[in-house]
């Protein structure tokens, strides 16, 4: 999918990377299209390995320039050509930051000017909205007050978004309620935490939202880093719950108030979390899985799972440990 929310830099070559980057520079001086992650990368693109977990990704992966560290140069495959430098994030962030300049800065991203009524069609507005520029809505849409849509933003037919929200950089499908308060697409909580200085990653993916979906009042779903948080045809998101950066969200989930999900979690279909539950970044929640209020997860769960408690556990020895604590 073209990235319709952030300018990107073209003509960027190898050499330029490597400059960045404090390394020698090479002979052949390749153009680089594009950074992607391991899985949607091309053999125009750089992309980057700092994890064992990603391992078959970076078998499959079709990008022709790695960054990684020296402890896995080893593993990383004879067809690609690995970028080796100490700390695989922060070149992630600044390589990113090359191609994206703008993709730091969440400053108001639209022209300020009140909808042309001949812009969309059957379109319900309160008072004081303000659409950006190549904004796309559907038939038969309502919109409260002080909401604000940014650019290039893509909203389906039969949509209810409430007052005072923000969206920027999202699609969202048919059929989908936004209630008031909530803010949608703003960059991600993503940074490398330096002793002199906290250096934050750019955020270059947006959100998609599926068919059906009620996202609750204040809800905040951060954007994408590289690829895209999204969330599945049919869930209901209660209010108040954080969704991080390139979260996953399959479908027909149920997920209370207070729930917060860190970043690159990957939620199954048919999941219902209890309020107040945490997840933890980077973990794999598989289908029909139960996770009980309160409880904190820190590690995957596999499908058609019970759990509860912190650590989450399954819930039959959750409950046992309660009784014998009673």
């Amino acid at each position: 999918m073209k990235n319709v929310f952030f300018k990107k830099i073209n003509n960027i070559k190898l050499n330029d990377i490597l400059s960045l980057l404090n390394l020698k520079k090479q002979k052949k001086n390749y153009k680089i299209n594009d950074i992607k992650e391991l899985q949607s990368g091309t053999n125009k693109d750089i992309s980057f390995f700092n994890s064992a977990k990603y391992l078959d990704s970076l078998k499959k992966t079709k990008s022709k320039f790695v960054i990684t560290n020296k402890k896995f140069l080893h593993i990383v495959p004879k067809k690609i050509k690995a970028i080796e430098v100490p700390n695989v994030l922060l070149a992630v962030a600044k390589v990113t930051s090359l191609f994206y300049p703008d993709s730091l800065n969440d400053k108001l991203n639209m022209d300020i000017n009140y909808y042309n009524k001949k812009q969309f069609s059957k379109l319900v507005v309160g008072k004081n909205v303000l659409f950006g520029k190549n904004v796309k809505m559907g038939k038969n849409c309502i919109v409260g007050h002080n909401t604000i849509i940014e650019n290039n933003v893509k909203i389906g037919n039969n949509c209810t978004i409430g007052s005072n929200v923000i969206i920027r950089n999202a699609i969202i499908g048919n059929n989908t309620t936004v209630l008031d308060g909530a803010i949608i697409g703003k960059k991600g909580f993503g940074f490398y935490p330096d002793k002199k200085n906290n250096i934050r990653y750019p955020h270059i993916g947006c959100v998609i939202i599926g068919n059906n979906v009620e996202v609750g009042c204040n809800n905040t779903i951060d954007r994408g880093s590289l690829s895209n948080t999204i969330i599945g045809d049919g869930t209901y998101i209660d209010n108040q719950v954080h969704i991080a950066h390139n979260v996953k969200i399959g479908k027909n989930c149920i997920i209370t108030a207070q729930v917060g999900f860190a970043g690159s979690s990957s939620i199954g279909n048919n999941v219902l979390i209890g309020g107040q539950a945490g997840i933890s970044g980077h973990l794999t929640i598989g289908n029909n899985v139960q996770i009980g209020g309160g409880s904190g997860v820190i590690k995957s769960i596999p499908s058609n799972t019970k759990v509860m408690g912190y650590p989450a556990r399954n819930i039959r020895n959750f409950i046992k440990e309660q009784k014998k604590n009673d």
